[in-house]
């Protein structure tokens, strides 16, 4: 999964990279028929969705949903994440999931820079 998500890091350095940015967060994963089919990682303290990960060959099953509203559940306010520009499949899921943009930033990030998305019916005043 790492590979496939941080893709601008060097092979030997993606599990690493994951690992420092998810020190102090909450990481919740959805398993599916034995094995890991998505993760989330959740910083409590911002209600902020760092991560929402899920296996290529398990998209569109549901794990993805299952973990964002598990966050949902467990945050008390508004969830907030980042999104890369270019990720045009999880824009659309969150939109879906009543999720709206409110900021941008980096354009010369990896992605094309990100967008800052919120839940639209309770929005974040930060």
């Amino acid at each position: 999964m790492c590979r496939e998500v941080f893709t601008w890091q060097p092979d030997l350095d993606r599990r690493g990279h994951f690992l420092a940015e998810a020190m102090e967060e909450e990481v919740h994963v959805a398993v599916v028929d034995g094995r890991i089919a998505g993760l989330a990682s959740f910083y409590r303290p911002d209600n902020f969705l760092h991560s929402l990960y899920v296996e290529k060959d398990s998209r569109g099953q549901g794990a993805g949903l299952a973990l964002l509203k598990h966050v949902r559940q467990a945050a008390d306010g508004p969830v907030s994440l980042k999104v890369q520009k270019l990720n045009f499949a999880a824009i659309a899921f969150y939109r879906s999931q009543g999720m709206t943009v409110f900021g941008e930033g980096d354009l010369e990030a990896p992605g094309g820079g990100w967008f800052r998305m919120q839940d639209a019916d309770r929005l974040l005043m930060k």
